[in-house]
């Protein structure tokens, strides 16, 4: 099951939910466990992806230059 990162603008508590893709279509909702407030956001962070043969280690697409690092 994938694990969903949100954050409550109001108190600033970044957490995560567990929930099915069909939960997700459905339009998933989560409270704030810190104050119970409705107002969630789903944050989206950049991904780090390994492997190819430029024997570097890049970020998502579209996340620049800056993000590529050697591997090691």
């Amino acid at each position: 099951m994938p694990t969903y990162e949100y954050a409550c603008p109001e108190c600033g508590t970044r957490f995560d939910v567990r929930a099915s893709l069909g939960e997700k279509e459905k339009g998933l909702k989560p409270t704030c466990p810190k104050c119970g407030s409705k107002d969630t956001v789903q944050v989206f962070s950049s991904v780090m992806v390994l492997g190819g043969k430029s024997g570097s280690a890049c970020c998502a697409p579209g996340a620049g230059p800056s993000c590529c690092l050697p591997r090691g």
